[in-house]
Order: C-alpha cells, then sequence, then structure tokens
C-alpha cells in the first residue's frame, strides 16, 4: 500500500515519490502466528492509536513524541526551495491543470504515515481507529479540536463529503477507493466507511489516507458569486486543516506558506516536533541550471541533488570550499522505486512483446553508469527492487501456486528460466544484446530496408522518448544511439512542464520515463499501476497502457493475501510477470538522499530511517543563521 499524498503525502501514488507506506493492524491485531483467522471478534473492535501492517507499531498509545524529532525545536525560520517548470492551479483534487507544489502542507488525513516504520500509519484527524475481523468496515472518531484553518471545526458531514466529492472529481480517487461504497454517521463525532467487499486488509487504512476536506468550503461560491467545483483547476486560496495555509503566490512563478501559529494539532505527540519552518517558499524556475545558479547566490537555500555528475562536479564554488554550504548524503530504506523507459502499449507497434524486448536489450546500463553516472547507480531489475517482494531464481511454493492458476495467460518461460536484465558495458560486450534485438525485431515483422526497419505496409518504426524535463536528456540519447544502431528512427522530444502533464493524462507518447514507489505493503494501488480497468482512464498511473487478466487476478490475490507469507508470494508473482512483459526498460536507483544546504539548518540526530523527512523534521538554528548572515554581508 502506498501513501497518497503530494509532496507531504500525495492525493494518489505517484513517481518518485515518496509514496509511501500504509498498514493494516495494531498490537491487538495481529495473532501471535501471524494467522489472522485466530483474531477473535472481542479484538477486532478493539480501539487503536495505530495501525500497522508488519508487527506492531513502535510507539505505544502514551507516547509523547517520536525519537526521530526534536520535540524542543524552534518554529521559526524559511526554507527556500527550487521546482521546475510552472503552475497554474491551487486546487491538488483534480486531474485538470498543473497543481503547485507543497499544496499537501495545507490539508490532512485521518492518520499519519510513519517515516520510521514500514507500513505503520498513527492517528490524526481521529482519536482512534477500530475495524472487525473480516476488515469489511472502519470506524473513526473524530478528534475533538480538529479544525480548518478558517477555525470551522471538522465534522462527520466533512467526512462524508470528502470521499464522496473526491471519488467523483478524480479518477485516482475513484480506483483508489473503489471498495469503499459508504460512509455514514454512526455515532458522537463517530464515521464509519462501509466496504462491498471482505478481508481487504489494508482497505482500512487507505481510508485513513482519505484528505479531509471541507463541505461548507467546496459546496460554496467563489468571489465572483459562482459556485466551486472541486474536479477543476483554480487559482483561488482553499482552505485546509494542515499546519500550513498559502500565504502568497505569483502564478506559475512562486508559492509561499506560512505556518499557522496555533495549529489545532501542535500539541499531539503525533506532530510535536514536526513542521517547523515559520515559512516555506518555492520558486519555479524554467531550467536547473538557473536554479542551480540561483542556490549558488544564496537566494535558493535548499538544493535536493538528483543527478550523479552535479553531485560530483559541480559543488566547488566558493560558498562550498568555505563551509557555508554543507553538503550530506542520508541512507534510505524501503522498497526502491521503479524508474523506466516505458511503452505505450496503445500504440499498436509496442503491443507485440518481442518489440519491448528487443528494445529493452538495447539499453546499455553498464555503459551509462560508467560515462554519465560516475558508477554511483544500481540496476533495478524488480518492481520491488531491495525488498523480500522481489522475484528471484524460478517460482516455487505459494509463489509458483499463484502462477499455475494463471498458467495459460503468462509467457511460459516465467517458469523455466529466471529473469535477468541484460548486462552490457563497451561495445563488445553490448554487441551480442544488440544482435539478439535485431534478430527479435525481425521475427516481429520489421526488415531493414536502407537505414530503417520497415514492416509489410511499408511504415517505418518511428519511436519518440517524450521528456517534461532535460534530466533525463543525456541518458536517453545515449540510449537511443544505439536503439538507432538497430533501424529505429529514435528521437527525443523535450517540452514544457505543462505540455507535458497535458500528453501524460491523455497518454499522447510512444515512451516516457515513468517511476512507480512501492512499500512493503503493497495493495490496493497497485490496481491503479496496471490494472485493465485503469488502462483507459485518463490520468491513471497506468503509463503503459497494461490490460492483461493475468495481472488482474494476481492484483486480487495481493489485495486479499490472507497473511503476510501469501502477500509476499502473490507479489513476488506479479513483479515476474511484470518483467516477463517487458512494459518498460528498467533504468536504476540509487538507495541515498544527497542534499545541499546553506549552513543555517539543523535536524535531530536520528534521521527517520525510509525517508529523511526534512520538512517534516528540520529547523532553522537561530545561531546558525545569524553566523551566516554575517559571514554573507
Amino acid at each position: 500500500m502506498t501513501s497518497c499524498r503530494f509532496t507531504r503525502r500525495r492525493p494518489l501514488p505517484q513517481f518518485a515519490a515518496t509514496a509511501l507506506f500504509a498498514t493494516l493492524a495494531a498490537s491487538s491485531l495481529v495473532a501471535a502466528d501471524g494467522n489472522w483467522s485466530n483474531v477473535s471478534a472481542n479484538e477486532a473492535v478493539t480501539r487503536h492509536h495505530a495501525l500497522s501492517l508488519i508487527g506492531e507499531p513502535k510507539f505505544g498509545p502514551d507516547f509523547k513524541h517520536f525519537d526521530w524529532v526534536n520535540p524542543d525545536a524552534p518554529k521559526s525560520g524559511t526554507i527556500k526551495q527550487w521546482q521546475e517548470g510552472s503552475f497554474d492551479s491551487l486546487n491538488p483534487f483534480s486531474i485538470k491543470g498543473e497543481a503547485a507544489v507543497g499544496l499537501g502542507l495545507i490539508s490532512e488525513t485521518m492518520m499519519v504515515t510513519s517515516p520510521d516504520e514500514p507500513s505503520t500509519e498513527y492517528c490524526l484527524l481521529c482519536e482512534w481507529v477500530s475495524h472487525p475481523a473480516d476488515f469489511s468496515s472502519v470506524t473513526f472518531r473524530l478528534r475533538d479540536g480538529a479544525k480548518f484553518s478558517d477555525g470551522s471545526l471538522i465534522t462527520v458531514e466533512d467526512v462524508v463529503f470528502s470521499l464522496e466529492a473526491l471519488k467523483k472529481a478524480n479518477p485516482q480517487y475513484r480506483f483508489y477507493y473503489k471498495n469503499v461504497v459508504k460512509a455514514e454517521a454512526t455515532g458522537d463525532r463517530e464515521i464509519t466507511f462501509r466496504f462491498d467487499t471482505k478481508n481487504n486488509r489494508e482497505l482500512p487504512l487507505i481510508v485513513g489516507q482519505l484528505p479531509i476536506i471541507s463541505k461548507a468550503y467546496w459546496t460554496g461560491k467563489k468571489a465572483d458569486g459562482k459556485p466551486r467545483d472541486i474536479s477543476s483547476s483554480s487559482l483561488e486560496v482553499p482552505i485546509g486543516s494542515g499546519p500550513y495555509r498559502i500565504k502568497s503566490i505569483v502564478p506559475g512563478r512562486s508559492i509561499v506558506y506560512e505556518r499557522i501559529a496555533d495549529w489545532w494539532a501542535d500539541d499531539l505527540p503525533v506532530m510535536r516536533g514536526q513542521y517547523n519552518f515559520r515559512t516555506i517558499q518555492f520558486e519555479y524556475f524554467r531550467s536547473r541550471t538557473a536554479a542551480f545558479e540561483s542556490f549558488k547566490s544564496g537566494q535558493i537555500e535548499f538544493w535536493r541533488e538528483n543527478t550523479a555528475k552535479s553531485w560530483a562536479t559541480e559543488y566547488t564554488f566558493p560558498a562550498v570550499t568555505n563551509g557555508l554550504v554543507q553538503r550530506q548524503r542520508i541512507k534510505t530504506g524501503g522498497v526502491a522505486p521503479m524508474v523506466g523507459f516505458a511503452f505505450n502499449l496503445r500504440r499498436e507497434k509496442f503491443q507485440d512483446v518481442r518489440v519491448r524486448k528487443a528494445l529493452a536489450l538495447a539499453f546499455n546500463f553498464e555503459a551509462i553508469n560508467e560515462t554519465l553516472l560516475f558508477s554511483q547507480y544500481f540496476r533495478t531489475d524488480s518492481y520491488f527492487d531491495n525488498s523480500e517482494l522481489a522475484s528471484t531464481g524460478l517460482p516455487t511454493g505459494a509463489e509458483l501456486a499463484h502462477l499455475e492458476a494463471v498458467r495459460d495467460m503468462v509467457p511460459a518461460e516465467l517458469f523455466t528460466t529466471e529473469f535477468k536484465v541484460p548486462v552490457g558495458g563497451d561495445d563488445r560486450a553490448h554487441r551480442p544484446n544488440l544482435a539478439a534485438a535485431f534478430r527479435l525485431l525481425q521475427a516481429a515483422g520489421w526488415k531493414r530496408q536502407g537505414r530503417l526497419l520497415r514492416n509489410d505496409k511499408g511504415e517505418t518504426l518511428k519511436v519518440e522518448l517524450l521528456l517534461g524535463t532535460p534530466t533525463f536528456e543525456r541518458h536517453g540519447q545515449r540510449y537511443l544511439a544505439d536503439v538507432k544502431r538497430l533501424g529505429v528512427d529514435a528521437s527525443i522530444r523535450i517540452v514544457d512542464s505543462a505540455q507535458y502533464e497535458r500528453k501524460r493524462q491523455n497518454f499522447d507518447y510512444d515512451m516516457t520515463v515513468v517511476g512507480f514507489g512501492q512499500s512493503l505493503s503493497p495493495g490496493n494501488e497497485q490496481r491503479f499501476y496496471w490494472g485493465s480497468q485503469t488502462a483507459d482512464q485518463a490520468g491513471s498511473r497506468n503509463a503503459m497502457g497494461i490490460k492483461n487478466p493475468a495481472i488482474d487476478k494476481l492484483i486480487d490475490a495481493i489485495i486479499f493475501s490472507k497473511d503476510r507469507a501469501d502477500l509476499v508470494a502473490a507479489t513476488r508473482a506479479l513483479d515476474r510477470l511484470l518483467l516477463w512483459n517487458h512494459y518498460l526498460v528498467p533504468m536504476w536507483h540509487y538507495p541515498f538522499e544527497r542534499f545541499a544546504y546553506w549552513d543555517k539548518f539543523a535536524h535531530p540526530e536520528k534521521f527517520p530511517s525510509l525517508n529523511p523527512s526534512y520538512i517534516r523534521t528540520w529547523w532553522v538554528d537561530p545561531e546558525k543563521e545569524k553566523k551566516l548572515a554575517q559571514a554573507q554581508r
């Protein structure tokens, strides 16, 4: 199960993201032997302060604060960051328009994920949560005093409205909460969500991730007298329930968030010591180069580096050498995201798996890693890399049983051959991969005529790689150089962020770079990634257009797994099937976060194990800020 907010917690699973880990049951819900059928009805209605899909929550009901925060961190100062592209909307719940970065800071959910515990959530808007042993519903009691930024209390009616409005407005929510059919008041400040299925162990947790929005606001009218529409883009400043409100915007250029001085959740253990910046500012730039120059001059203060070359070569300016700018590399845990060059199967040329496999064989990771990535990266060879969920060897046991159930719908070699990503290197080492790729293309009906491959209709095999940022341009050029050697008419097209978002939403591309963040407890989000029902749904995360009944069955096997062992087996089976269908060309991953920042910030000694969570846990040190200001004069 993947968290569903942007920046802080995205509305639905997205690239790179930080997607992260939802949960299933608190300590009293987990039987000693891990067998859910042994949990009694009395235990199933116990009220819980936290839920966990894997073992018990680390912190009990009487905890004072998390151990990865400084509970006495000052609430002051500003952090200035950058974002590439532009924005034309302040509505994060619509697929229309390009929403501004950071909007997750202004809204809250029933429960909040822990970046230090795989698959664990703690009550936030709720005081407690409970569900029956068959997972047919979940009940929350709203926390007394929880309120929106306009001062109005959050009510059961707001919660009911949130589910109905978000499912109606956005297909992402509609699919993610597909099995949540009703929300209703069942007591004083209590609300129960009813499910149309039983034994989906993750449903109580994904309901905990539902953003709670104001019914009064979204059913009201704008300043011009027109009714608000949650399904449309808008630059009207919305209200929320989070620690920040929007202070100011310059459409397309900047957005500033200010801390709510008397935020209702400040003194809760689940929020103590968090969100310590008085102001969070994002400046938009059209290019990384311009943004980095701004960082070097001190106008941007915090930089997340995602380019190996830049990390190795660009931090030689005076502020680094004299210590005014600090650099830090922080280890991260959890499942490595699958990032790759995705094929759009809605295009006829990619419906033949031999074409997809051929283009995958042309990718020379070893050469790219050495020449462009400074040998810093690791090849990704699983959709659940760096975890027990990744498939290895040949299928056996429970995993094999899941695959046997769909044997007639999966590649036969899946049962007899271990999946391996191709290994390249110098030209001599990569030559066998290109030869094998060429044979596959010929078998698929593409014959070389002159420089190019053509089919019996005389059509040229053309492939355009669509990018919304130059970040992967050099890597794409190196990859497509080998693709061209096969006779493919290959090219790269870079468009601005707004155009890229429109094309992505409408699947208007041959290939593009995609990323899928995973948790250690996959679940309903798998439908939105690769479920057949989402393939033709504009705005879905099914970038490849996968319509595979075997995959649909394995997704259900994951969602309705009876215990952890069954979940792992079903996920490995899904991983294996995704890999053998060559829906994308796996790229690479890096198990660290790289930061550079002007030396005015401080952080707790302990970083959360899954995500550094700097917005949640760092703060401005007044003494450092003073010394920095003196040094910059």
